[in-house]
């Protein structure tokens, strides 16, 4: 029986380097980790970057996972199992967080829309309504932006006359995909008045296996609860949205080994 073959286990090993590191990685970093040559590990990042598994940070030299990744990191994963592993979490992310909390994904077949799969009431009295299965805007949500960012059918369904909800509303395709390379490049998102005037939100990318994206959390609430006096994301939100997509990443991955 023919034995591996070294240079896919060594594609395979820096995927896996990546997806698991909680900064992007340069050529250094991945050639020592992996204890392989400089040129080695060189060609090997250029042709993942080649076929888009791999997408190099503008102007730092560094990898992060790319979009090419995600078509496949959707095939096998339904909706309800990832709701299924993303329900504890979503809720210890609203009672830590005070606001209301979603999870959202692509739906599969021809419509390939973003939608919500499980909804957390935000933990107080008032009165509010249970969204799952509303559809996601892909330019108006930090959820929509997350999917979108990271999922090419999206991004190539995005309406060039984006509809607009507020002032804030980012309706140019060119300002979109700006906000998209920032949302890859920091690893979350945040829209702020941008689909309700007073109200923001903050996702990340929940990942599969290989590090793929197969969908978002994110909180929303109102805009000084969310946000800072410089209407800026609150950083110990932002922490605790990461925190939360990544512990539904590693039950997912703990679940398909």
């Amino acid at each position: 029986m023919p034995g591996s073959i070294q240079s896919v286990e060594r594609a395979a090993a820096i995927l896996q380097l990546v997806a698991d590191s909680p900064a992007n990685l340069g050529l250094s970093d991945i050639a020592e980790a992996l204890d392989l040559a400089k040129a080695t590990a060189h060609g090997l990042l250029r042709t993942l970057n080649s076929v888009g598994f791999l997408e190099q940070v503008d102007g730092t030299g560094k990898y992060q996972l790319g979009t090419g990744l995600t078509e496949l990191g959707h095939i096998g994963l339904d909706p309800n199992e990832l709701r299924s592993h993303a329900v504890n979490w979503a809720d210890s992310l609203a009672s830590r967080s005070g606001e209301s909390v979603r999870v959202a994904a692509v739906r599969q077949g021809s419509d390939g829309s973003a939608f919500i799969i499980h909804h957390v009431f935000r933990p107080d009295d008032s009165a509010q309504e249970l969204e799952v299965g509303a559809q996601v805007p892909p330019h108006a949500t930090a959820l929509g932006k997350v999917l979108t960012a990271w999922t090419p059918t999206l991004r190539l369904r995005a309406d060039p006359a984006l509809e607009s909800y507020t002032a804030r509303t980012i309706t140019s395709s060119k300002a979109l995909a700006r906000a998209l390379v920032a949302v890859r490049t920091q690893g979350w998102a945040a829209e702020i008045e941008e689909f309700s005037v007073g109200e923001a939100s903050i996702a990340a990318p929940i990942r599969g296996l290989g590090g793929r994206v197969v969908g978002a959390i994110g909180i929303s609430g109102p805009l000084e609860r969310v946000c800072d006096s410089r209407d800026r994301p609150r950083e110990q939100l932002v922490a605790l949205v990461v925190e939360a997509a990544r512990s539904v990443w590693r039950d997912l991955l703990t679940a398909r080994r």
